[in-house]
């Protein structure tokens, strides 16, 4: 290396935190706490500040009681419609969406439910792609019945990984009840009826505006629905039934409340028992996609409903590959270390020039939940809780 020796060897390192099995009614934050010092004491490695603190939104969730009914949502949906409802563009979930259909049903209303095709929102397919060219299909255009979708498509059409024909799992929950009708015009709905339910998570905002334009008399989305309690149930006043999960046969835990509040207390807490100033998040879903299954991950309504202002922004950061090709490309490596030390420490983070060329601007939280996600898992692993120590350091950070 020419003489040039990096005094660190490690940059960031990420640890997942095994804490107890969290129930109804816990004391969240105490308990993340005392895992995460039993965890510092037991590995024996230090805290810094600027560490980062992962929580799963579900922890959260659980120990808030943040629990709903299908029958919380057959009210909840009774107070808000008057006629039969056009039901646009949920996601093909047996977990995220299923029992939120039960409850729309068991207001006693029918639903006439639109699906996207080929695929849903997040990339799960209802359709072979090849198959729909072939049969010239035109997926801006063409509306096909439920009945059209089976002699095209057959029978039992199977999700790749899961095995579950959704189209059938959502019939069958009331096949009296619900007429499905596949489309990506949103506006065919109207057709049906002028009340519509928004089930679609990241383009909501822009399927809400394009149906009031058209001249629909209610428009409402899931995030509009349990915004409050119904009878005593759990509530989310932000995203309503967006991010909400199956707990039961019967009934959802939504997404958590008060995230700022948790986080807020969890990092003050810190610094009192350790004087380390640790920024914290809540996470859920990573956002990222799979590029074999060609699904995107991120079903929550966003990645961190709750952080610490120290993530707040973009990061800010030089490409070293970008000038290691072109600038610095005829250095030996004890040159180019000097040369990308001292361009690091005289970085002008307020201009966007070719040293960050490929420097995605992705929000830090956006990157940090993605990170969370992977390490935590949503199987056994048993860590919900995940320490990052080392991302806002650099080349020259010792």
């Amino acid at each position: 290396m020419g003489g040039i020796i990096m005094v660190r060897t490690v940059g960031t390192t990420v640890r997942g935190i095994r804490t107890p099995i969290i129930k109804r009614g816990d004391d969240l934050i105490n308990i993340v706490i005392e895992s995460l010092l039993n965890s510092v004491e037991t590995e024996k490695y230090p805290l810094h500040d600027r560490d980062v603190l992962g929580i799963t939104e579900s922890l959260l969730a659980r120990a808030q009681g943040n629990y709903a009914t299908v029958d919380d949502i057959a009210t909840d949906i009774n107070q808000k419609f008057s006629t039969d409802i056009g039901l646009v563009f949920p996601m093909l979930s047996r977990n995220r969406f299923s029992l939120i259909l039960k409850g729309i049903v068991l207001s006693g209303k029918k639903v006439f439910l639109f699906l996207n095709y080929p695929s849903d929102e997040l990339g799960n397919h209802l359709m072979d792609v090849d198959l729909m060219d072939d049969l010239g299909i035109n997926p801006y255009n063409d509306v096909l019945t439920e009945a059209d979708y089976r002699r095209l498509f057959g029978e039992h059409v199977a999700h790749p990984f899961t095995g579950i024909d959704y189209v059938k799992m959502y019939k069958d929950i009331d096949p009296k009840k619900i007429e499905i009708y596949f489309t990506n015009n949103p506006k065919v709905a109207l057709e049906f009826s002028p009340e519509i339910l928004v089930a679609n998570i990241h383009e909501r905002k822009r399927t809400k505006k394009q149906l009031l334009k058209c001249g629909a008399t209610k428009v409402l989305g899931l995030d509009e629905i349990l915004d409050r309690p119904i009878n005593g149930s759990g509530c989310n006043p932000d995203f309503g039934l967006l991010g909400s999960n199956k707990a039961t046969e019967t009934e959802l835990k939504l997404f958590p409340r008060n995230c700022q509040e948790t986080v807020d207390e969890i990092q003050r807490l810190i610094k009192e028992k350790t004087g380390k100033t640790i920024e914290v998040l809540i996470y859920g879903d990573g956002a990222f996609k799979d590029p074999v299954g060609k699904i995107w991950e991120l079903a929550d309504p966003v990645v961190s409903p709750g952080f610490t202002k120290g993530l707040q922004g973009t990061p800010h950061e030089i490409k070293l590959k970008y000038l290691a090709d072109n600038e610095f490309n005829n250095m030996d490596h004890s040159d180019l270390t000097r040369a990308m030390i001292k361009r690091i420490k005289e970085k002008d983070i307020s201009t966007n020039d070719a040293d960050t060329f490929g420097t995605t601007p992705r929000q830090i939280t956006d990157l940090l939940g993605s990170l969370c996600d992977l390490t935590s898992g949503s199987g056994d692993k048993g860590t919900p809780v995940v320490l990052i120590q080392g991302y806002f350091d650099n080349f020259v950070s010792e």
